[in-house]
């Protein structure tokens, strides 16, 4: 699958983990880019283009929330999907997050297998 995806959590065994599971999506190495805050993610989208953002939302520097709104106050990025991958429970912030643009939602843990499916679905493509 030729897309690109950026894993932002400031987890790396977070981050690795997802990663696994997203080129067992099929989704290559070399087209996942990973930032362990907010402000790193940020600064990696303008250079490199991505089409769908893993986004944690408890993270030091720029949270994940945060980051949504920098996203979405830039009209060259307003196209990038991005799905919250968090272990918030917070229905208030969740429903901000939506409000955002975020387009849905992954509760930490979770199986290999709901990660993959929400990346078919966002990115519209049979994984």
């Amino acid at each position: 699958m030729s897309c690109n995806v950026l894993i932002v959590d400031d987890s790396l065994i977070l981050r690795t983990a997802i990663k696994k599971v997203v080129k067992l999506a099929g989704v290559s190495e070399d087209h996942i880019f990973e930032a362990g805050n907010g402000q790193e993610a940020i600064d990696l989208l303008e250079t490199v283009w991505v089409d769908l953002v893993l986004l944690d939302l408890n993270m030091p520097v720029m949270d994940g929330e945060q980051f949504a709104q920098e996203l979405r106050e830039r009209p060259e990025l307003n196209d990038v999907a991005v799905v919250v991958v968090s272990t918030e429970s917070n229905k208030a912030r969740l429903e901000r997050m939506r409000e955002l643009g975020v387009v849905d939602t992954l509760h930490k843990p979770f199986e290999p297998e709901d990660l993959r499916r929400l990346i078919s679905t966002v990115l519209g493509v049979k994984l």
